[in-house]
């Protein structure tokens, strides 16, 4: 796995975001932080976690945000550390991330890994978003990333999850965007259980509707396509 400071001004609490499958920095560092530094893992071509006692020792709260396949890799890994954490959030993602039911179906990951190609790349990005301004500043900032390198951490990801099956349920609250269409909201509702999660409008990427990271921590509630 990679790291990237996203926001680093010493502050007094620490945002921690799992990103989802083939992303970078490029696309998140329009989304202001005010009250917390952000640091990001993104990029699971290998699940080895990076070491947190630093982060521990420097900040009075850290908050972990996981997103997408993020949430999947953040409950596998971080399963043992869930104390360390004030705040933890799943956004638009499920436990059991290749699940016909409370994930993204085996035939569409496969087809995934069997088709995959810049024009299935560009349908992903695409399918992530459901609002062309948002679309817009994604294209404009989007991931760096080689096609051959984000192919191999799709790979990856299939093997890991055969290979360590469901992740540990580390969240205390799960965000829900009923537009999303890379995990079905049906699935994730299921996965979670109804009376569990919070459902908002929004699409697999949210990111843009919220005005700034300092968000998510307190709940997520506040959601307004800019």
């Amino acid at each position: 796995m990679r790291t990237c400071w996203l926001t680093k001004r010493h502050a007094s609490s620490c945002l921690l975001f799992f990103a989802g499958w083939g992303m970078d920095p490029e696309p998140f560092r329009i989304v202001p932080s005010q009250d917390h530094d952000l640091f990001m893992i993104y990029d699971y071509r290998d699940l080895q976690l990076p070491d947190l006692d630093a982060l521990q020792a420097a900040y009075r709260h850290l908050h972990l945000v996981a997103w997408s396949m993020g949430v999947w890799a953040a409950g596998l890994l971080l399963a043992e550390k869930r104390e360390i954490f004030t705040t933890t959030m799943a956004v638009n993602g499920t436990l059991t991330p290749i699940d016909d039911r409370c994930g993204i179906s085996d035939r569409t990951f496969t087809g995934m890994i069997d088709t995959f190609s810049e024009d299935s790349q560009e349908q992903f990005y695409s399918a992530m978003l459901n609002d062309r301004t948002a679309a817009e500043q994604f294209l404009a900032h989007r991931p760096r990333r080689r096609p051959e390198n984000v192919l191999a951490e799709l790979v990856h990801l299939r093997q890991a999850y055969r290979q360590h099956g469901p992740a540990k349920d580390i969240f205390a609250r799960k965000i829900v965007g009923s537009r999303d269409r890379i995990f079905p909201a049906r699935n994730q509702i299921r996965s979670w259980g109804k009376e569990n999660c919070t459902v908002i409008k929004a699409p697999h990427f949210p990111f843009y509707g919220w005005q700034s990271w300092d968000h998510l921590p307190t709940g997520a509630r506040t959601y307004a396509p800019r």
